[in-house]
């Protein structure tokens, strides 16, 4: 995957200038990324910087001329946030949806999913399969960006996505409420031969790496999908499918 350059939000809205970042600091909007130019100390723009790492938002450091790049303005003072294109709901509001239509919790959790049309085709899958919401890691994660909200094909405005500062506390929180997790890897057993049912999470990994470590160590079962062909794997989202619609198989069907 290529490395994208500082300011390439995929279509996230832009909010420029001290007073106006600040003041979406402080209003509580999703903000993605704060972009702040390299070397500035004053008060002001130290205080913004503190603001944000306080809140858990991602800041990176770049060159003025980079910043001038990215402004639609052109009176940036130094600091850029990019900001989320759609709001995020919460976990308790998916195990709400859940309870309120009499069906056991189905999640879907990404560790590290990075390309926005994955994320965006992994919601219109969610949606599709009935799951009550999707949850994504507050960092090394792709947000809600408008290209993933188009990609998902209106799946955004029905599906619940949650951002989680730490996915394995989240998925010992779950574990806790009676879920159990299930997560893709090919050195996991095959799909068809596991029980499926219950209140369930299925955990897909990033494009490259899979499912990390600990998140795997965190989880029930490890499934794979069997596969007969001359290449290694699936693309992420393919493979969401694929397990989704398995489990709904078992949950319906079975």
């Amino acid at each position: 995957m290529q490395n994208k350059r500082p300011g390439n939000d995929d279509s996230l809205s832009r909010i420029e200038g001290r007073n106006a970042v600040r003041e979406a600091l402080r209003a509580g909007k999703t903000v993605e990324r704060l972009y702040v130019q390299e070397g500035l100390t004053d008060p002001a723009a130290v205080s913004i910087v503190t603001e944000a790492q306080k809140k858990n938002i991602q800041v990176r450091f770049v060159k003025k001329e980079r910043l001038d790049e990215m402004s639609e303005t052109g009176s940036h003072q130094g600091v850029i946030a990019s900001v989320s294109a759609y709001e995020y709901g919460t976990v308790e509001q998916m195990l709400a949806a859940a309870a309120e239509k009499g069906e056991d919790p189905f999640l879907i959790l990404l560790d590290g999913i990075e390309d926005p049309h994955n994320l965006g085709a992994i919601l219109r899958t969610a949606n599709l399969a009935g799951a009550h919401g999707v949850i994504i890691p507050k960092d090394r994660a792709v947000g809600l960006t408008a290209i993933a909200a188009k990609t998902s094909a209106g799946a955004v405005n029905y599906t619940p996505v949650a951002r989680v500062t730490n996915l394995n506390r989240t998925i010992r929180e779950l574990k806790e409420k009676g879920l159990w997790f299930v997560c893709a890897d090919m050195d996991g057993e095959v799909m068809y031969r596991q029980n499926l049912k219950g209140p369930i999470g299925l955990v897909i990994g990033s494009e490259g790496n899979g499912v990390s470590r600990l998140v795997r160590e965190s989880c029930d079962l490890v499934t794979r999908i069997p596969m007969d062909g001359d290449i290694d794997s699936l693309n992420a989202s393919v493979a969401a499918g694929v397990l989704a619609f398995e489990i709904v198989r078992q949950r319906k069907f079975s």
